[in-house]
């Protein structure tokens, strides 16, 4: 499962920045990738559409938000945790 979350986000993350899948490096940041707000709010929607979750609405406030998005790894693992917090496992 997990490596299909990645593959997942990583496929969001690079659609978003009109890339190739490949292209997205994990220590990547969305600005890095040439993502800017409007970009991390539909990239959000999309995640959240994907694994049928929901991202805190902070979660551009990394102080104040368990889901972290200063990079692609980081955006994987709040992913990870959100699906892992609804199948509860």
């Amino acid at each position: 499962m997990a490596d299909s979350v990645k593959d997942k986000v990583i496929a969001i993350i690079a659609e978003q920045a009109v890339l190739e899948p490949g292209d997205v490096t994990l220590d990547a940041t969305l600005a890095d990738l040439g993502i800017d707000s409007l970009g991390l709010v539909e990239s959000i929607f999309a995640i959240e559409e994907a694994f049928d979750i929901q991202v805190p609405f902070n979660a551009n406030e990394p102080d104040q938000s368990d889901f972290d998005i200063s990079s692609v790894a980081a955006i994987i693992a709040a992913v990870e945790g959100l699906v892992a917090e609804q199948t509860g496992g």
